[in-house]
């Protein structure tokens, strides 16, 4: 017979419930108290990062598979961090020095870069969801995503993985928020939303690494 939760799901499933990126359990779901997971990558992990604090603290990890031709399942487990949602998001540049402070809003960090796709604002390929840290400052998550794969990850100069003070807003600003127009003569969603969402600061880091 099966339980309450999972004819719930299947109710779920039934009815279509979806979006583009879908939180699913994961087989080797990490548990929320206890020793930090390995800080290396796994032998089938396509990607990975070590999380850092400012002062070089190990927080947690992050792991990217290839789940299909077009998706790749993300993983995360952090701890340290304060209760509450925090933004989270693929930055452009594979570089996490805590010396590099943005001169504009002092935060560190600054050597990642913006997001991958920044000029995207929302719907940017670097936006992820939100990480929900409990009362005890962990946090936990597994998704799917479609918006890239890891070998997008290996340009250049790299990718980070970048954890915010705050939560995130997507750039999502309906027009019956409005400010005066700035500069570029909008009243909609200003720069700053349109480039962090408005998340603060950037209290943590880690270099995307990626298989060969």
């Amino acid at each position: 017979m099966l339980r309450t939760s999972h004819l719930a799901l299947a109710a779920n499933l039934a009815l279509g419930v979806g979006a583009c990126v879908l939180a699913l359990p994961h087989a080797g779901a990490l548990p929320h108290t206890g020793a930090l997971p390995q800080a290396q990558a796994r032998p089938d992990a396509a990607a990975s990062a070590v999380i850092r604090d400012v002062n070089g603290r190990v927080l947690g990890t992050l792991r990217i598979e290839r789940y299909s031709a077009a998706a790749s399942r993300v993983t995360v487990f952090v701890r340290g961090l304060t209760p509450g949602f925090h933004g989270f998001h693929i930055h452009s540049a594979g570089v996490c020095d805590p010396a590099s402070v943005d001169p504009d809003t002092g935060s560190p960090f600054a050597s990642a870069g913006g997001h991958m796709d920044q000029g995207q604002g929302g719907d940017a390929g670097g936006n992820l969801p939100s990480l929900l840290a409990t009362a005890d400052g962990v946090a936990s998550t597994s998704f799917l995503t479609d918006r890239f794969t890891p070998a997008r990850l290996r340009d250049a100069d790299g990718s980070a993985i970048i954890i915010h003070a705050k939560p995130d807003n997507f750039a999502n600003i309906p027009s019956r928020y409005t400010h005066p127009k700035d500069a570029t003569g909008t009243t909609g969603p200003d720069a700053t939303t349109l480039k962090t969402g408005d998340a603060g600061r950037r209290i943590a880091c880690g270099v995307v690494h990626v298989a060969s």
